[in-house]
């Protein structure tokens, strides 16, 4: 049995929203130092760039109902390079720990011995506020920001009840394909329909786009502009606010 002190190294490494000059100082020098990157299929363009050419690259990207490579799988294949001694970076959208299935992949990295660190990147939330002038907070609107995850067994029987409403600002990843359901979800559960709902797509990127109308358009509003994921849903007060700006400068956004 090979010692672990042959290992190479796991890093699971936040590649951020998309922009590569979000990334950390600490994310670029791992990325320097990978022999192997096992990448998602959100990771921006402009940081897949970064990647060395001498590096291997092992695409495990997601579809929705289709995953390319089960996460048992994935978590296998970390092990497996590193117990081969590679240097492998795990390189994910957004940051590690926040839906990024981390907690799962560290686990596997140490009940097999193998070293792993974690590099956190900017989450697709925090990239969108900034990109879009968009507080999550805000002393007038919002002491509360939840995140969740729209694509999720059981949505219907969960309680998302105080999660949005009056100085709250809830943001949801992976929804845009149950769109409809969420808004259902949402109203069922107390929130008014004429709530503002922003929706960002490609946050940070080129051909980042904002959008917003109200709680009971959210389908509508997903299926008559073809949004398309990567895309974040903001619901709350503060999502009428970036809206209010980009007209009063006369900038692209469409209003509903």
């Amino acid at each position: 049995m090979k010692n672990s002190q042959d290992f190479g190294s796991v890093v699971l490494v936040g590649a951020g929203p998309g922009a590569a000059d979000l990334l950390t100082v600490r994310a670029v020098r791992a990325l320097a130092a990978a022999d192997v990157v096992v990448h998602d299929g959100l990771v921006g363009a402009e940081v897949m760039a970064l990647i060395p050419a001498t590096a291997r690259c092992i695409d495990v990207s997601k579809r929705r109902a289709r995953h390319t490579v089960p996460q048992h799988e994935i978590g296998a294949l970390l092990v497996a390079q590193a117990q081969a001694g590679h240097n492998v970076v795990r390189l994910k959208g957004g940051d590690p720990f926040i839906f990024g299935r981390g907690g799962e992949e560290v686990d596997d990295c140490c009940a097999a011995g193998v070293p792993v660190t974690v590099v956190p990147g900017i989450s697709a939330a925090n990239g969108a506020a900034a990109s879009l002038l968009l507080p999550l907070t805000h002393r007038d609107h919002a002491s509360i920001v939840s995140f969740v995850a729209g694509e999720c067994r059981g949505l219907a029987a969960q309680n998302w009840a105080g999660l949005a409403g009056k100085g709250r600002t809830l943001v949801i990843y992976m929804g845009v394909a149950g769109a409809g359901a969420i808004a259902d979800k949402l109203m069922a559960d107390g929130l008014a329909p004429d709530a503002p709902v922003a929706v960002v797509e490609r946050a940070t990127q080129a051909g980042e786009r904002l959008v917003t109308s109200l709680l009971a358009d959210l389908a509508g509003l997903v299926d008559r502009e073809a949004i398309a994921s990567p895309a974040l849903i903001i619901v709350g007060d503060v999502a009428a606010l970036p809206a209010a700006r980009a007209m009063a400068k006369d900038e692209t956004c469409r209003v509903f």
